[in-house]
């Protein structure tokens, strides 16, 4: 049987398609080199047990290797240090590392594992392992995946003091050459919640930063598709398909092996070999994406999962999406460095941004869904949505018009800050019920950061790009219409569409086809 692409648990090279990361894995490698102690903190299935297999491959000739997973030991495992300790040495004894231990360090570690060592305090453990980093030819590193699952436990901050203890000693007292965590919560910011006397930053505040970028790279991406092509021969543009990809997913791991995964096993998949190859096409691109975006998997119950448990999360997200507001990185901000941490947000230039388009549609389908219920603009749409295509094709024209009429009908006379707060809202909210199962939709990137809202609709290979807008007086929209012209240029496309809400008395309501330059621009005023 072939490669696969893989989505569960750790990435193999011999059994799945991957993204050369050979770059990154030389910057971590570089790290341990310099005996620095770490934490590999990203969100959930951003491919970090998969990093720590392939960095132990390469350690591996070099250093000696102690690869453990804390959710291998359970609960009981952390009650005291003689039950931590007991479990910790077999771990050791069971991995590949056990190869390279002494029979005198051996026996220690099995006396320490089976309870024959009456002494069960951690600093048993800690001359054992410090007399066998002493005796060895070759460095030893230590990591710990999922080390964060231990976080609530006295004895695991008990045994990063240790660590800290050795490591600020380690000239006198031999200790590992390097240790490196991974998990999803920031090790060092850990608080205990049970120990008057823990109520402070972790012991592991000797952790060096971790800055190394490991986003899927769009060229990596376009080598892992090759490597596909070469097996399958489905004639894709490996470019354009990389390119969308990564557009889309900004290069978070779980998101590329998913729609590649989606694209090759169940776009098309009750067709011939022959047409199946569509799969590998921009069409067949943006049905793997509707695909994702209506599946329930184990990453966006996680996310799901953070906005029910941290509302204040969830509101800092619905004013950045909904009402368009700009909101600043403040170093010390606990929501914000939340949102980054989970992998919603990412932090560019001080300004919050949500990760990813594929995350960003997710969020304004959840939050847009929970108001629909109970918007007749939403349910005025989804009544007559039939009505807006014809031979397969979105008239865009045809819903411009009627959303200036009912918009008009429905909300006219309420005022301007409601209008404000809720302009974007309201489009996404009639708009979205018309392409609902056949078209995508997302809010351009370039824009998000300067309150203007460039809004793409793909539907049936075709994109139509729309500009929602306040109106701030002629100079300021002629500047808006001329900028639409600059980003159809951008999407090589002729005709856009632009909608401004405007409190002026005197506003003329309705949609007019304009010609700038060489585009069609057709504007609606509500």
């Amino acid at each position: 049987m072939g490669r696969i692409f893989n989505v569960s648990a750790a990435c193999k090279p011999e059994l799945h398609y991957m993204v050369n990361m050979d770059e990154q894995l030389k910057q971590i490698k570089a790290m341990v080199d310099q005996g620095l102690y770490f934490t590999i903190n990203r969100a959930r299935q951003y491919g970090k047990t998969t990093t720590l297999h392939a960095l132990e491959r390469l350690l591996q000739r070099e250093y000696i290797v102690i690869s453990l997973d804390f959710q291998m030991f359970s609960a009981a495992d952390f009650e005291t240090e003689k039950d931590f300790i007991e479990n910790f040495c077999m771990e050791i004894l069971g991995c590949a590392a056990a190869k390279d231990i002494s029979a005198d360090i051996r026996g220690q570690m099995e006396g320490l594992a089976d309870g024959s060592v009456q002494n069960d305090r951690l600093s048993a453990l800690f001359r054992c392992l410090s007399k066998w980093c002493r005796l060895s030819e070759k460095k030893i590193v230590l990591m710990i995946d999922e080390a964060d699952s231990a976080s609530e436990y006295r004895v695991f901050l008990d045994f990063l003091a240790q660590l800290r203890g050795y490591y600020i000693i380690r000239e006198k007292k031999p200790i590992f050459q390097s240790v490196i965590l991974a998990g999803v919560y920031d090790i060092k910011n850990l608080k205990n919640k049970f120990v008057e006397e823990y109520r402070m930053n972790s012991p592991w505040n000797v952790a060096a930063d971790f800055d190394i970028d490991l986003r899927l790279r769009e060229h990596g991406i376009a080598g892992m598709l090759a490597d596909y092509e070469e097996d399958h021969q489905t004639g894709m543009n490996i470019q354009e398909i990389a390119g969308l990809i990564y557009d889309y997913t900004s290069g978070y791991p779980f998101l590329v092996s998913r729609i590649c995964k989606l694209m090759d096993e169940k776009v098309y998949r009750d067709e011939n070999e022959f047409e199946r190859n569509k799969a590998w096409t921009k069409e067949g691109f943006l049905t793997a994406v509707r695909m994702l975006l209506t599946e329930e998997n184990t990453l966006f119950d996680s996310l799901d999962n953070k906005l029910i448990d941290y509302p204040d999360l969830k509101q800092m997200l619905m004013e950045l999406l909904l009402q368009g507001n700009v909101i600043e990185y403040v170093p010390g901000n606990l929501g914000i460095r939340m949102a980054a941490m989970f992998g919603f947000v990412t932090i560019e230039n001080y300004i919050v941004n949500v990760s990813n388009r594929i995350f960003e549609t997710r969020l304004y389908n959840g939050f847009l869904a929970e108001k629909s219920r109970h918007n007749e603009l939403a349910q005025t749409a989804a009544l007559e949505k039939n009505q807006f295509i014809a031979d397969g094709r979105l008239d865009m024209e045809l819903v411009l018009r009627k959303f200036v009429s009912y918009y008009q009908d429905i909300f006219g006379e309420l005022q301007e800050k409601f209008l404000e707060d809720n302009g974007r809202c309201l489009f996404l909210l009639y708009i979205k019920p018309i392409i609902n199962g056949t078209g995508n939709y997302y809010i351009e990137a370039k824009t998000r950061t300067n309150r203007r809202t460039d809004l793409i609709i793909d539907y049936c290979g075709e994109q139509h790009i729309v500009e929602l807008k306040l109106w701030r007086g002629q100079e300021y929209n002629k500047r808006g219409e001329e900028q639409l012209t600059d980003y159809l240029d951008l999407y090589h496309a002729k005709q856009g569409y632009l909608v401004s809400f405007n409190f002026n008395k005197k506003k003329k309501v309705g949609v007019e086809r304009l010609r700038i330059k060489d585009k069609i621009i057709f504007e609606a005023v509500v």
